[in-house]
């Protein structure tokens, strides 16, 4: 396996994981469950604001967010139909940057136009913390905004292009991280630009 850089402790950062062909296939994998699951603007809890960004799943369990709440459920919110199966490129990823964690239950796939952001905030939805969460970055880069693990702590920023991979984990499971903006017009990846980010979970505890 390629090697990593650690921006913080609990936190790999592993450029140029996936090289063009194998984005390509991505692509192609995340596109054809995408039919099955289309995205959607979910909405802040309480005010029922549309997010900026338009997110899907895949797996057993999905993220969701509307005026009820964040939560993970098993069906698409709109469709009332169970998320598309795990992709196997997914789960091969998983057993290479994850190698001691349990298989990822929810894979929550997030697509950013060019205005898209994504405030800082912590992933801890989750009945468990004990996986890392596993982020891959399809198609314009990202500047992507690492925190710590309070809102307040310093922050640094990482510029992922497509194909990159990042995890974090441990030390680091709860840290805030957001997406300050999107670098347009940087990526020939994806039909009409964009980026796709896709970070698998594990959700309950392992059986």
């Amino acid at each position: 396996m390629a090697r990593s850089i650690e921006p913080a402790p609990g936190v790999a950062y592993w450029r140029g994981y996936l090289d063009r062909a194998a984005q390509e296939r991505l692509r192609d994998t995340v596109m054809d469950a995408l039919a099955d699951a289309p995205l959607v603007r979910f909405r802040m809890p309480k005010t029922g604001k549309p997010m900026s960004v338009r997110m899907s799943n895949f797996g057993p369990l999905g993220w969701v967010s509307d005026e009820a709440g964040y939560r993970y459920q098993p069906t698409h919110p709109e469709t009332g139909r169970p998320w598309p199966a795990m992709p196997a490129i997914l789960l091969d990823v998983w057993r290479d940057l994850a190698p001691d964690a349990p298989p990822p239950e929810a894979c929550l796939v997030n697509h950013y136009d060019a205005e898209a952001r994504m405030g800082l905030h912590q992933d801890r939805d989750e009945e468990t913390f004990a996986a890392p969460v596993v982020s891959l970055s399809l198609g314009d880069p990202a500047v992507f905004r690492l925190g710590g693990l309070t809102r307040t702590a310093p922050t640094r920023s990482l510029r992922l292009e497509s194909g990159d991979a990042l995890t974090f984990g441990g030390p680091a499971r709860l840290v805030f991280h957001g997406v300050d903006r999107i670098v347009p017009g940087a990526s020939t990846l994806l039909a009409g630009g964009g980026r796709i980010n896709l970070t698998l979970r594990r959700v309950t505890e392992a059986g």
